[in-house]
């Protein structure tokens, strides 16, 4: 790929616009891979890309919260280990099988995360029973949400915050914070591997990154400031994008096939 003054701004401008939607309701990927392959990167690439220019902007957004308190690192030491190997378990096991079943199923598993967020009457601003212990939520959930971000990738963040919400009880706003976290940690435990592969565009990828930083810690402070009455649309709307996304690849990945298969018997 040529950087030119006009790819440089576009870069930015998506990093900081995928950095703030990333923060507030997860999802940035479907803003920011779109414009790394139209710039000339390969899958491979854009993915491992992303993995970088995202990093950026889940810290700036986690470091935002935990200024802000919302998050105590000390407590989330279990979840933060239990994240970091799943994810490195996943992003091993990915390269070594098909994940077309997965995709397959994801996108009605994220329409009925959209109704969760829609009608669920345990979302809001304040905080409820949980009905798990940390030990549990870390070695379990955390770990295997973790190990799909590393394996697949597509709804992550979505997932932790609904796991937060339902099964600590965390407020919205509270889930949102955690999920940074956790986020940063998965992305970190991919970016690893990704790098030893050579597969990263560094300097696009630290381009995005500028754009994220100011865009995430933007983001972070829209979920303090207007809480779920923002979080809880915003995530509405990006799962249902990120299924509908998921469809339309399926259906040109099956056009695909149905085209090869009719040129073989033609």
């Amino acid at each position: 790929m040529e950087l030119d003054l006009t790819l440089i701004i576009i870069l930015l401008v998506t990093g900081f616009g995928a950095g703030m939607v990333d923060a507030i309701a997860g999802g940035g990927g479907l803003i920011t891979l779109p414009v790394l392959l139209s710039a000339g990167m390969s899958p491979v690439e854009a993915l491992a890309t992303n993995k970088l220019q995202g990093s950026f902007g889940t810290l700036a957004a986690s470091v935002y919260f935990v200024r802000k308190k919302l998050v105590d690192l000390s407590q989330m030491r279990l979840m933060i280990s239990c994240t970091f190997v799943g994810a490195v378990f996943g992003t091993l096991l990915v390269q070594q099988i098909d994940t077309s079943l997965l995709a397959s199923v994801m996108p009605l598993l994220l329409v009925l995360i959209a109704l969760y967020f829609m009608f669920s009457k345990r979302i809001g601003d304040e905080e409820r029973d949980r009905k798990v212990s940390n030990a549990v939520f870390a070695f379990v959930f955390t770990f295997a949400i973790g190990f799909y971000d590393g394996f697949f990738g597509p709804g992550a963040g979505t997932f932790f915050a609904v796991a937060f919400v339902s099964l600590l009880g965390f407020s919205m706003a509270k889930a949102t914070a955690h999920t940074k976290v956790l986020n940063f940690t998965s992305n970190i435990a991919s970016l690893i591997f990704f790098a030893i592969g050579g597969n990263i565009i560094w300097i696009a990828g630290f381009i995005m990154a500028a754009g994220q930083l100011v865009g995430g810690q933007l983001g972070a402070r829209m979920v303090v400031n207007k809480g779920v009455s923002l979080i809880r649309p915003l995530i509405v709307v990006v799962t249902l994008a990120m299924s509908a996304k998921l469809l339309v690849d399926q259906y040109q990945q099956g056009g695909q096939l149905v085209g090869q298969l009719l040129s073989w018997f033609s």
